[in-house]
């Protein structure tokens, strides 16, 4: 389907999962509604609210900043339900007495997409990481 704007169903989803990476690395919590479903179910855990405080916040919320670098998309529409995988490298960099560490993941993103009135919405991610680099400390609150 292609929309107003002109994007096509495979490009609204490349264009959501660009802006959760831009969100996430800007600590943009409260915008996360604008990409995921209420209740999605990622990195292990049920609900947008419990996805953000126990994971992504405890996460990213302790390191310095973040660069998430996504390609290689493979995007599968099926009417209003989609698949998708990209490939993805992650960048850590520790914050405060930690900013000389790092922590650097390697991997893809397996998503599972929802068409909703606001548009395609993430119901579901797993990630599957290849290769990590540094040291985890970096994640930790400092």
């Amino acid at each position: 389907m292609t929309t107003s704007d002109g994007l096509d169903d495979r490009h609204q989803i490349i264009e959501a999962l660009n802006l959760l990476a831009f969100l996430l690395d800007h600590r943009e919590w409260d915008r996360l509604d604008e990409v995921m479903t209420a209740d999605v179910e990622a990195y292990d855990e049920v609900g947008l609210d419990a996805v953000v405080a126990t994971k992504l916040r405890a996460l990213l919320g302790g390191c310095g900043p973040s660069q998430h670098l996504l390609g290689n998309y493979q995007v599968a529409p099926d009417g209003d339900r989609a698949t998708s995988v990209c490939r993805i490298r992650v960048y850590h960099q520790g914050a405060g007495a930690r900013s000389d560490l790092f922590f650097e993941v390697f991997g893809e993103y397996h998503d599972t997409w929802v068409r909703t009135a606001a548009g395609w919405r993430m119901a579901g991610r797993r990630m599957a990481t290849t290769i990590v680099r540094g040291d985890i400390e970096t994640l930790q609150p400092g």
